[in-house]
């Protein structure tokens, strides 16, 4: 069973503890961002990846649109859902 990590606005460490607790828990952890925070998504894998845990893997990305209304009607946003994996 995995977890998913909700990446916002919050500062690139603070996720990367996020996934570490995670990684004890759980073998497989879900790191999932919308729109502008799809950038700190993906920096958040990567410094997890190359400077805490070196035996964690990419195992799959899944981008996508979603559609959600706001106050000048409908519009679409980009999100990012990337699977990791220890071991």
């Amino acid at each position: 069973m995995s977890e998913n990590i909700y990446v916002g606005s919050k500062p690139i460490l603070n996720y990367v503890t996020a996934i570490a607790s995670a990684l004890q828990r759980s073998g497989t952890v879900n790191v999932v961002a919308r729109g502008r925070a799809i950038t700190s998504a993906v920096d958040v894998v990567e410094v997890s990846r190359r400077r805490f845990f070196t035996d964690l893997h990419i195992e799959d990305i899944e981008i996508g649109t979603e559609k959600l209304q706001g106050e000048n009607g409908e519009r679409n946003v980009s999100t990012i859902s990337i699977t990791v994996k220890r071991g």
